[in-house]
């Protein structure tokens, strides 16, 4: 993603189209402004607008202008980044928000569209497109359970394509070599897997083979599922933690947020719906089949494995966020949680915030497990040795056995799908998990007053 936004170059024709483009949307805007003067859409859309010309500016700028071994201006980039990335998801209301975050990815998708040769444009253009379907399918199922404003789904969809961002901004640091120096001390990106061999060299000099090269792929996917469930977490609660008035609230919106981050690796990836389009559809010999069921692969197991994930860190955060009455109704049930107990009262510090970090750490260890756990199945069979491909040939059986027949992606399937969903469908079926406890005030309390946006 990022190597194509370093191909642009001033042109007179792209910024004049750009300033129309602004012109119309602000004055459409003005008109709703007359008729509603509520509506913020003209600052967001202006904003949003602002942020990603900058950031498209800075990028060419550190990543094809600069020299690479320029580690003070990389870091003075990558702190400019992050004060942007702050402003994206600034104290504004919702549906000011979402326009923010919606004009600027508006804006970054076509840059790159337009700077792209014409047969990647439409093969992007088709992965968007086909992308696009499951997701909807996606949201529509679980907007099922709980009905949510339409502004909040899509500034949690918004959010969760941006969480992708940091996976994707260390991943060009990478393998571009880049150095990164802070006076005191520089930074060094390198790649999760040379990480976890010289951890596995250092601490487990003696594990040796196929047993340290499993446990090195699983440290890498671990490091993968901590950034990218973080960065998940960090969006879902700065875009929402205004309306917010319930477990089931945190929960389905962060199942929003993980579509939304899916939806983009999906498209921004090389290797996933680019990658089908050109390889199906676009070459010589198309193929319908293998296109779709690629498509469907991706779009049913991968997106599962971040619903699930992402959910039930949700879940773990709708208790820590919403502690102070789900403990006292528990309480007046003669229902109480001994470890935060006993902790609070070994460290003398109240037993909401106690349950609070323990709700918060659950979550987060949760949602790594289940996301590190899912890509090391699906990448079981490519590092064991010949590479079975089935059960049969994981147990070296013979042509006649059944298992011959039985792949091994039917365990990630079967947990994530049918598992994952079940898990789900029961969380969000317990009532306690449904009851409107109000929206958070800077008091730390709860008022039940709807929200306007």
């Amino acid at each position: 993603m990022f190597e194509l936004l370093t191909h642009n170059e001033f042109s007179l024709t792209k910024t004049v189209i750009v300033l129309l483009a602004v012109a119309i949307l602000a004055s459409w805007d003005l008109m709703q402004r007359i008729k509603n003067r509520n509506a913020h859409y003209l600052f967001a859309c202006i904003l949003g607008t602002i942020l990603s010309a900058g950031f498209i500016g800075f990028t060419d700028l550190l990543f094809t202008s600069a020299p690479k071994t320029d580690g003070f201006l990389m870091a003075f980039g990558l702190l400019l980044i992050l004060i942007a990335w702050r402003l994206l998801f600034g104290p504004w209301e919702t549906e000011t928000k979402a326009t923010i975050l919606g004009s600027f990815v508006f804006w970054i998708t076509l840059h790159i569209l337009w700077n792209e040769p014409p047969e990647m444009r439409l093969a992007h253009i088709i992965a968007i497109t086909v992308a696009l379907l499951p997701a909807v399918v996606w949201c529509a199922l679980f907007l099922g359970y709980h009905r949510e404003r339409l502004s909040r789904v899509f500034l949690m969809f918004f959010a969760g394509m941006l969480s992708t961002a940091p996976i994707l901004f260390y991943d060009v640091l990478v393998r571009r070599g880049i150095e990164m120096h802070f006076f005191l001390f520089k930074i060094v990106p390198e790649s999760f897997g040379n990480n976890t061999e010289r951890f596995m060299a250092v601490q487990f000099p003696g594990v040796t083979g196929v047993p340290r090269t499993l446990l090195s792929v699983f440290l890498s996917f671990l490091i993968v599922g901590l950034i990218e469930e973080l960065s998940k977490y960090w969006v879902l609660r700065k875009s929402g933690q205004k309306v917010f008035a319930s477990i089931d609230d945190v929960m389905q919106l962060a199942i929003i947020v993980a579509i939304g981050f899916a939806f983009a690796e999906n498209i921004a990836n090389q290797g996933y719906f680019l990658s089908f389009v050109r390889e199906y559809l676009l070459s010589s010999e198309r193929d319908i089949a293998g296109f779709f069921g690629n498509v469907i692969g991706r779009s049913v197991l991968t997106s599962m494995v971040h619903i699930v994930s992402t959910g039930v860190m949700g879940y773990f955060l709708g208790l820590a966020i919403f502690a102070g009455p789900y403990l006292e109704e528990r309480r007046a049930r003669g229902v109480t949680h001994s470890m935060a107990t006993y902790i609070a009262g070994l460290l003398r510090l109240r037993t909401k915030s106690v349950f609070q970090v323990q709700m918060l750490t659950c979550g987060f260890v949760a949602a790594i497990v289940l996301h590190a756990l899912s890509n090391f199945l699906v990448t079981l069979p490519d590092i064991l040795p010949g590479n079975p491909r089935t059960f049969g040939d994981l147990f070296q059986l013979s042509s006649e056995s059944f298992l011959q027949y039985l792949s091994i992606l039917v365990v990630p399937a079967l947990l994530y799908v049918v598992g994952g969903f079940w898990l789900l469908t029961m969380l969000f079926a317990r009532k306690e998990n449904m009851k409107i406890r109000g929206h958070i005030i800077s008091s730390d309390s709860f008022v039940t007053t709807e929200e306007t946006a």
